[in-house]
Parts: structure tokens; C-alpha cells; sequence
């Protein structure tokens, strides 16, 4: 398989047409090597529009959207960055590659292992992955400029964007199936904070997601 034309086409035919148009994300799709955290048995899905199953039932982001997610969150070189959910490690590289560090948390042990090994592999110094359950946020080395949640969460824990800086930036995926509102959060005071619903979509739920209490007789 040729990776590199892969990587031209998943750029150009994909994140592109789904309105990703600033250059220092699409270029930084090309750099960022995809391949690498994706586990063996699925490399020639590398590049697909699909959610690729990387074990403990969890899935990669599809391309466009992690597309989308980087051009809604101008990374600053300053940045510190909380991410709820590593996954494979490959979103957490896209993040390093721009901000000065990223602690990443997953509660999976087995994906945290695979996680760190291909962030190892790949040469990427400025992650700390973590095991743990951040559904609520990570008080560690908080407040945060930016945080990303990769999960669904049926609503916002306050305990959430009580981490997150005045001017900070935060990207979540909101509500429940069939829809979830992805979600820019700008914290523009102590107590203010500014929404955009970026796109709509639908994402595999944040294990033990904070939600909204039922309706009871």
C-alpha cells in the first residue's frame, strides 16, 4: 500500500470537501503518520472514512472529523492540553505537534498501553498518557487552555469547564443518538462562558459520562 498517496487522497478527497480549509491543519494531516496508531490488523483502513475499532470496543475518530476539531481550535505553541480518551494515541500527536504538552487520560489500561507505545515509536516527547477515569475532568496540572473530549457526554459536568482557563477552548461531542452537537466551548470569564455547535454527528459515549438526572413520578 502506498501510504503517502493514501495520505494525499484522505486529505484532499475527505477532510478538504468537509470545509477543513486551513492549511496548518491540513498540513499537518499530512505530517502526523497516521498508520502508525492504527492497530496491524486494520492498516489498510488507515485512511478511510470509518471509524476504525482499535479493542475494549472503542474506535478512531473518523478523519474529517479530527479535521474539524483542529481547525475549530487555533493550538497555540503555549498551550497546555487536558484530552479525555486517548484511544490510539494519534489525535493526542496531532495535539502535541502544536501546543507545548498534552496529559491524556484514558480508562482503558489495555489502549493507555498501546496509546504510549505508539506515541514511543513515533517519537512524540510532549504526551503523558494516564490511566484513569476523567469523565468528569482532571484536576492534575488544571486549569488547561484546551481541552478535548473524544467521547460523547449526554450534558457538561461543571467540574468540566471549572478546569478549563479564562480564554481556554474546549471541544466536546454534546447530547445523545441520533444526534450530538459538536461542541466549542470558550471560557470568556470566571463565570462566562461562549457556545458554538460546530457540525452535528454521532460518537461512541465517554465511558461513565456524567448525565442528566431521569425524570421520576
Amino acid at each position: 500500500m502506498n501510504f503517502e498517496r493514501a495520505r494525499f487522497n484522505m486529505v484532499e478527497q475527505q477532510i478538504r470537501p468537509w470545509d477543513v480549509l486551513d492549511m496548518d491543519v491540513l498540513d499537518l494531516l499530512m505530517t502526523v503518520k497516521r498508520e502508525e496508531f492504527v492497530p496491524p490488523a486494520h492498516k489498510t483502513l488507515a485512511f478511510a472514512d470509518v471509524e476504525i475499532p482499535i479493542g475494549c470496543g472503542q474506535t478512531m475518530l473518523k478523519p474529517v472529523i479530527e479535521g474539524r476539531i483542529l481547525q475549530a481550535l487555533p493550538l497555540k505553541r503555549s498551550d497546555s492540553v487536558l484530552e479525555i480518551g486517548t484511544g490510539s494515541g494519534y489525535f493526542a500527536a496531532l495535539l502535541a505537534a502544536r501546543t507545548d504538552w498534552v496529559r491524556s487520560i484514558e480508562i482503558e489500561p489495555e489502549l493507555a498501553r498501546f496509546a504510549t507505545d505508539n506515541l514511543n515509536r513515533a517519537g512524540v516527547e510532549n504526551v503523558i498518557v494516564e490511566e484513569g477515569d476523567a469523565a468528569r475532568g482532571w484536576s492534575s496540572r488544571a486549569p488547561y487552555d484546551v481541552i478535548v473530549v473524544t467521547g460523547g457526554l449526554p450534558m457538561m459536568p461543571q467540574s468540566l469547564l471549572d478546569q478549563l482557563k479564562v480564554g481556554g477552548r474546549m471541544f466536546a461531542f454534546v447530547g445523545e443518538a441520533p444526534v450530538m452537537e459538536a461542541r466549542l466551548i470558550t471560557r470568556v470569564s470566571e463565570d462566562q462562558y461562549q457556545t458554538e455547535d460546530v457540525f452535528e454527528t454521532v460518537v461512541p459515549m465517554l465511558k461513565n459520562a456524567q448525565r442528566k438526572d431521569e425524570f421520576r413520578f
